[in-house]
């Protein structure tokens, strides 16, 4: 074979390995930094989901700002993040309080002068039946659940129209689709599906998305208490709803959700909008 043939054969071989190389450089670049130079708020992150959505968006270059209730949890998370070189603040809210909501936005502004995802992680599970729900219980569960969700998406889209650019993600459930869980739980999360869309609706002529997860059972303290029976309202609920639905069937990750999540808030989501991505390991098909 003369030394022609054999470089033209050569020329093609040598142009797929290099696209191939060029492919594997551009995605181990882009994965290295899916969310280089964002700020994202983080609900509910002192422990599970939360914890693990915000440990791995710092991972991705993201700086973040966690919110819970207990101070002690939330410290130890912020500082794991920066011990791994990763940019994080606390801050103790309350999702049922607008004027924490606010402190929220304001230091996220004040620490890292921009806001560019929204994850409304924060919620109660419980499994009381309809008639063991008290109002009191009733309005608590709502205002944390939906109320929550709907200040923090209100006070992020202070800074996010004006610049035309965010992404909102909604942690929601199975349990907006199959209620096999309290009344009021699964009443929350179904509106919440509903808002997801109808923030989306709100936004379909911006660069601004709002979409939202639905984890199936995945492995957490709030799952576990689940299982033993030792949320509100213990296992009656199960006794009725079990029937209908696989419980605990498959279970997931918390790094599971984080990863749907990062798939929403990064450029591989950019158009997805208004839509409910059930994460549940095939248990609800």
């Amino acid at each position: 074979m003369n030394t022609y043939l054999i470089y033209n054969l050569q020329i093609p071989i040598l142009k797929a390995e290099r696209k191939a190389y060029r492919r594997q450089e551009t995605r181990i670049v882009r994965e290295q930094e899916m969310l280089k130079g964002k700020v994202a708020v983080i609900t509910g992150a002192s422990y599970g989901m939360g914890q693990t959505m915000a440990e791995l968006f710092a991972e991705e270059g993201a700086a973040v700002v966690l919110t819970a209730r207990g101070q002690e949890k939330l410290d130890q998370v912020v500082q794991g993040i920066r011990a791994k070189g990763g940019r994080a603040v606390g801050v103790t809210a309350d999702v049922c309080s607008t004027e924490d909501t606010k402190r929220v936005f304001e230091t996220a502004l004040r620490e890292f002068g921009d806001v560019d995802i929204l994850i409304n992680n924060a919620g109660i599970g419980e499994q009381k039946m309809i008639d063991e729900t008290d109002d009191d219980w009733m309005l608590y569960v709502m205002n944390t659940n939906l109320g929550g969700p709907m200040r923090y998406i209100r006070e992020a889209l202070k800074i996010f129209l004006p610049k035309n650019d965010g992404v909102i993600i909604n942690i929601s459930s199975v349990n907006g689709e199959r209620p096999f869980c309290g009344a009021t739980y699964t009443s929350t999360k179904g509106a919440l599906n509903t808002l997801t869309k109808n923030v989306a609706m709100r936004l379909i002529d911006t660069n601004i998305r709002c979409n939202a997860v639905a984890p199936g059972a995945t492995v957490t303290p709030a799952h576990l208490a689940n299982k033993a029976g030792e949320q509100p309202g213990g296992a009656k609920m199960l006794e009725y709803s079990g029937h209908y639905v696989y419980f605990p069937g498959p279970e997931c990750d918390p790094m599971d959700q984080a990863y749907a999540c990062l798939f929403l808030a990064s450029k591989m989501g950019r158009h997805v909008k208004g839509q409910v991505i059930q994460v549940c390991n095939g248990a609800f098909l």
